[in-house]
């Protein structure tokens, strides 16, 4: 049983496209869980239009969301209601393999096909993606800016390391590992990552299975270069704390 996990908020300019290009590749009992984040637009009303049981919608309670002190900023907070959104999604997938989907992408036809065979080991698998703009157009390919390095150390020390979420699928029992998501973790993608990396294993596919949008309502990920390396020195500590501390003693 395959899972996607979306996360949305006020997305109704592009989830349509996105959904589409997700349902064909999902069996009957396959499904998608999209967790709503307090959607003002069309969003839901649009998740609802497809009429497909294999779309489980939930609603994230965002008001019980609270940033900790030391990762508070306007940048940073942006990242942590996603993430926790996120967990939510995670939270209620009942599949043996788990992929995360943006709201605004788009998958390749083939993606889901392509994927599957690498998670019959516990893997964290990661994908190339074009970056495109708004209209779809490609600009660029996502392994020229995230170059996958392959490693716990190699996540943890080096800056810019970790995978999007979007290219990235796993299996349950990494799934099982990395939740809860520990409240000084800033992102899901960066903790799924290190963890896959420090009790598992990951994959790197080099090929674009993934239209990755970059248009003026992203949460891009490259807006993490405006901390300071004070503050990203804190942060690192920290997740190296959390992730031995699940590691050793994660019953």
């Amino acid at each position: 049983m395959i899972s996607v996990c979306m996360a949305t908020y006020n997305g109704e300019k592009y989830l349509a496209e996105q959904v589409k290009s997700i349902l064909p590749q999902l069996g009957d009992g396959d499904e998608l869980i999209v967790s709503d984040d307090g959607s003002t637009d069309n969003t839901i009303k649009i998740l609802e239009s497809f009429n497909d049981k294999k779309i489980k919608i939930y609603y994230h309670d965002k008001k019980s969301v609270k940033v900790p002190f030391l990762l508070s900023s306007k940048i940073a907070n942006k990242f942590y209601f996603m993430a926790r959104n996120f967990e939510d999604a995670l939270t209620k997938a009942e599949g043996d393999y788990i992929f995360l989907s943006d709201q605004d992408d788009v998958w390749m036809p083939d993606k889901v096909k392509k994927i599957l065979p690498y998670l019959k080991e516990d893997k964290l698998v990661i994908s190339d993606a074009w970056i495109v703009d708004s209209n779809l157009e490609r600009i660029d390919k996502l392994s020229k800016y995230r170059v996958y390095k392959k490693g716990f150390l190699a996540n943890i020390c080096i800056r810019g390391g970790a995978p999007q979420g979007c290219v990235c699928a796993f299996t349950k029992n990494i799934k099982d590992f990395v939740l809860p998501i520990p409240k000084n973790a800033l992102t899901h993608d960066y903790w799924t990552s290190l963890l896959s990396e420090l009790k598992f294993s990951s994959v790197y596919i080099p090929e674009q299975l993934v239209l990755y949008r970059r248009h003026s309502f992203a949460v891009s990920h490259t807006e993490r270069s405006f901390h300071s390396y004070i503050y990203i020195f804190i942060y690192r500590m920290l997740m190296l704390y959390e992730c031995l501390k699940r590691y050793y003693f994660r019953k």
